[in-house]
């Protein structure tokens, strides 16, 4: 029979967690969605406090893409970002049920991400574009615009489910993990 201080350490090696994702990761995870639920179903496009927010996501973007190079372990590009045969194999095994385990993002989730900085990037800046005499009243740039929002906005589901789904499949919580940093070791 175990005594309760080995039940304690039997329980801490088990649920053993590391902080992964630093605060600014965070902040700019939280912030992108509290930005993108504001613009895209809050506040009126064209509006000042919609620009403010658009200029608000298209800072943390900025500051997210420095961070991928200067960042924390798993902030950096180069701990997620993979070529496709790494994407590619990354979703067979996890079709077949086999996908092992990342710290960080796994490869599909990295392709993800910077899909998901690209999108917001460009929608802010079509966005800003629009607010100047060059572009004023341009019905391709607007047309581009809502374009893009749509797609992020259909990304940023995807993104959530995958989410979900591999909390599931790994048995952790990915969302309470951006919230406090940690995951499980």
């Amino acid at each position: 029979m175990q005594t309760s201080a080995e039940r304690k350490e039997a329980m801490a090696s088990r649920n053993c967690d590391d902080r992964v994702w630093d605060p600014i990761v965070r902040v700019f995870h939280w912030g992108v969605v509290a930005c993108c639920a504001l613009n895209l179903f809050l506040l009126q496009p064209g509006r000042s406090t919609h620009r403010y927010v658009g200029y608000t996501a298209l800072a943390l973007v900025a500051i997210r893409f420095v961070w991928g190079f200067v960042g924390t372990r798993h902030a950096r590009f180069a701990d997620f970002v993979r070529g496709p045969a790494a994407v590619a194999s990354y979703l067979r095994a996890r079709i077949a049920g086999r996908a092992e385990r990342y710290i960080g993002h796994n490869p599909a989730g990295g392709y993800a991400m910077v899909l998901l900085m690209v999108l917001l990037g460009t929608a802010g800046t079509t966005g800003w574009l629009m607010t100047i005499d060059v572009f004023w009243g341009s019905k391709t740039l607007e047309e581009a615009h809502e374009f893009l929002a749509n797609s992020i906005m259909i990304f940023a589901g995807m993104h959530a489910l995958a989410a979900i789904v591999e909390s599931w499949h790994m048995k952790e919580n990915l969302v309470w993990s951006m919230v406090n940093g940690r995951k499980r070791v």
